[in-house]
């Protein structure tokens, strides 16, 4: 097993110090991401590439590798390869054969070749060598320059031979790490899972802070899906997620504030808390969702008015962006079924919202709230390390596990759906049906309570969690299959 990573042309373009730093860090961050998977992996090369070389693992495995590198801040593109010594046209084209031989009958093709060093030949000699002696071996193909159908890739370095076997897009930025960490405000919607998304892209250790307005069925959503982001692109490092308790500060909104200034106050409270926590863990900038004008309390009056109570940063990476294009970014990382099922608890308490907000009303405003309300509710936070964020939750409620399937139960695979293609769920005859864990509330509206269900995930945490909501509701029936 061998990998070529392409390093981001953001950190190529860096002067040789900082380049060099960059580049250690992504070699860092990737040891601890790989080595779990493929231990005594090794990672050599810098400058504008690095080398992963290990003992042949199970192809699984490498897979596995594969899906890390894709979504690795600071890795632009990752090539599977083979290496060989360098030998003459005839071996080059039999090391080439190798990897491209059973794919090229009857195909369109094309050989390019990158070269880097001193050699007695140039690249489009070897590229017309080694094509020519494809073609004479491969029945029916034929050579096309301009509409390939299949692109035989060649790599030439010094004395060595890459023969590049396929080649995927990583998802750019700065590695992880390099930059100082910031505080995401992330209510679980679309808007602030895609802006800490794009911060953790940029190389911002990204901590995730939840004002809970709805309870604990929102405040498990909006877990589920910071740790999903953590998991997917950050995890080479540990961040916290902090959950705020708002509901009284919500409460003493409502009871206090003119109408028109609620929006505008509680996104004041909610940036006063935000900095407090963050002063709280030496973070000395705030990330939030808004994109401008996108709704009432995002016109830039109101933002200018929210953001006067705070002198930290605050990033706002969607401020110019349309909602479709947040849509398309969430649903290309993965987030959009999580945004999709999660409430917007903000807007039950905007009521004929000002788009116009005045500094000098919404403090008069805010002169009939209790300040030490704020207070409480800051001083109530939780902290959690978000590797063990899911794991907190369980246990409140008394759900039942099997090892084994019982007669007539219908085991449900909560798992992501990436998940469930990676490592699908085989249970004999029982019946399994994919459900991921953000339509569970959704399918149960549509069964009965009688019918016994067993919710199934890979570290029996997620499922535990759903299934305590389900049993809560009433589907007493409900039980973790653990095997």
């Amino acid at each position: 097993m061998r990998f070529v990573v392409k390093l981001s042309p953001e950190i190529i373009i860096k002067s040789a110090p900082v380049r060099r730093r960059l580049i250690r860090q992504l070699r860092r961050n990737l040891r601890t991401l790989i080595a779990p998977v493929v231990p005594g992996t090794t990672i050599t090369g810098d400058w504008d590439r690095l080398e992963l070389s290990g003992a042949g693992p199970a192809p699984a495995a490498a897979d596995r590798i594969a899906d890390l590198l894709a979504r690795t801040p600071g890795v632009s593109s990752f090539a599977r390869v083979a290496l060989y010594p360098l030998g003459d046209f005839d071996d080059m084209a039999e090391h080439a054969w190798r990897c491209y031989g059973a794919s090229l009958a009857g195909r369109r093709f094309v050989v390019r070749v990158k070269r880097t060093g001193r050699h007695a030949f140039t690249s489009p000699q070897v590229e017309r060598e080694v094509g020519g002696r494809l073609l004479a071996r491969a029945e029916g193909a034929s050579v096309s320059l301009d509409n390939p159908e299949i692109t035989v890739r060649l790599e030439i370095v010094a004395d060595q031979l890459y023969v590049v076997e396929s080649r995927q897009p990583g998802i750019g930025g700065f590695p992880l790490g390099e930059q100082p960490p910031v505080l995401a405000l992330m209510s679980g919607g679309f808007d602030s899972t895609v802006a800490s998304y794009m911060l953790l892209r940029r190389g911002l250790r990204t901590h995730f802070c939840f004002f809970n307005l709805g309870g604990r069925a929102h405040a498990l959503g909006v877990k589920e899906v910071a740790h999903f982001l953590w998991e997917k692109y950050s995890a080479s490092h540990s961040v916290k997620f902090i959950s705020v308790p708002f509901e009284g500060v919500v409460a003493e909104i409502l009871t206090r504030v003119d109408d028109s200034q609620m929006g505008v106050v509680l996104k004041r409270m909610m940036l006063r808390a935000a900095t407090a926590v963050a002063r709280a863990w030496g973070v000395d900038a705030l990330v939030t969702g808004e994109s401008i004008a996108q709704v009432s309390s995002q016109t830039l009056p109101n933002l200018a008015v929210i953001d006067a109570v705070t002198d930290m940063l605050v990033l706002r990476p969607l401020i110019a962006m349309d909602k479709q294009d947040i849509i398309g970014i969430a649903r290309a990382i993965g987030t959009e079924p999580f945004a999709a099922s999660m409430p917007e608890y903000c807007g039950v308490i905007s009521v004929k919202p000002t788009t116009h907000a005045r500094r000098e009303r919404v403090e008069r405003a805010e002169a009939a709230f209790d300040f030490a309300i704020l207070e409480r509710a800051i001083a109530a936070r939780t902290e959690e390390d978000i590797e063990s964020v899911m794991e907190g939750a369980v246990g409140q409620i008394a759900v039942e596990t099997f090892q084994a399937p019982q007669p007539g139960v219908t085991i449900l695979d909560v798992r992501h759906p990436d998940q469930c293609a990676d490592r699908p769920l085989r249970a004999g005859s029982v019946p399994v049906e994919a459900v991921p864990f953000y339509r569970l509330q959704q399918f149960f509206a549509q069964v009965s309570p009688e019918k016994p269900y067993l919710l199934y995930c890979d570290k029996g945490v997620m499922s535990r969690l759903h299934a305590e909501l389900l049993v809560e509701r009433g589907f007493t029936r409900v039980a973790v299959y653990r095997p």
